[in-house]
């Protein structure tokens, strides 16, 4: 059996806080062989340059994925070619810096294929098919020899999350979305041994819109007129799921996570 944790959103410094704080004491509790997380916020809740991604994956994070706000700091574009822990979205046309899908390896050596694609309903439009994305990047990653597949869908609409997790079961060993921040009820595996989660949910200040604070973002909802959003800092929280995996990469148990600071 192979046990990975894939952690939601990670939202500015709070965010990093609340893993650095509570990521080592549930490695060590739920003999976790890999953890993965979505990075893609984890600097000022917008965003991520190098330095933050630096820190988290110095927290051992094995792999960090994106999403619709991985191109924002332009330093971090030498850092997605050269660094093979991070990966983007990988129905951005080309050309375009990064990967789309990683390798790591845990402890025992197994090998797991990390990809990331992101939704286009209500979203970029512009990008390619997410489906045709994942078929693509499954060939690649079993002439790679990996022995289990893992997929951060980046998508605003549960429908599309849902259909992907459908169009991949009995190909894949999990569908997890992200990009919402709220995590969602509904883990399971399906028929064909895929585990699925519509959102992981968020690593950072709970007591906030989604991560920013409630101050600074209800007067766009009372006026109907842009206002300046500010992160958020109260309310530290880590949300993410554990899945097991036997030896053929079928997801046969997920359990979401969900830990508040002291």
């Amino acid at each position: 059996m192979t046990r990975i944790l894939f952690l939601g959103d990670i939202f500015g410094k709070p965010g990093r806080q609340a893993v650095r704080e509570l990521l080592p004491g549930l490695v060590g509790r739920e003999d976790i062989d890999l953890c993965l997380a979505n990075g893609e916020n984890a600097s000022g809740g917008l965003g991520l340059n190098p330095e933050e991604a630096r820190e988290l994956l110095d927290m051992d994070v094995a792999v960090l994925t994106g999403g619709n706000h991985t191109f924002r700091y332009r330093a971090i574009y030498r850092m997605l070619d050269d660094d093979r822990r991070q990966v983007r979205p990988a129905n951005y046309p080309p050309p375009c810096p990064g990967r789309g899908w990683t390798m790591a390896e845990t402890p025992g050596g197994v090998k797991v294929a990390v990809g990331n694609v992101m939704g286009r309903v209500f979203m970029n439009l512009a990008l390619d098919c997410p489906f045709q994305a994942c078929d693509r990047m499954l060939g690649e990653m079993a002439a790679a020899g990996a022995q289990i597949t893992i997929f951060d869908f980046h998508a605003e609409a549960t429908s599309e999350k849902r259909a992907l997790a459908w169009h991949l079961d009995g190909r894949a060993g999990a569908v997890l979305g992200t990009h919402t921040h709220v995590a969602t009820a509904d883990a399971e595996i399906l028929p064909g041994g895929l585990a699925f989660q519509t959102d992981l949910g968020m690593c950072g200040p709970h007591q906030s819109i989604i991560g920013m604070s409630r101050e600074s973002v209800m007067p766009t909802f009372l006026s109907g007129r842009p206002s300046r959003f500010e992160q958020a800092t109260k309310g530290g929280r880590l949300n993410g799921v554990i899945i097991d995996f036997d030896e053929a990469g079928r997801a046969t148990a997920i359990r979401r996570v969900e830990l508040a600071r002291c």
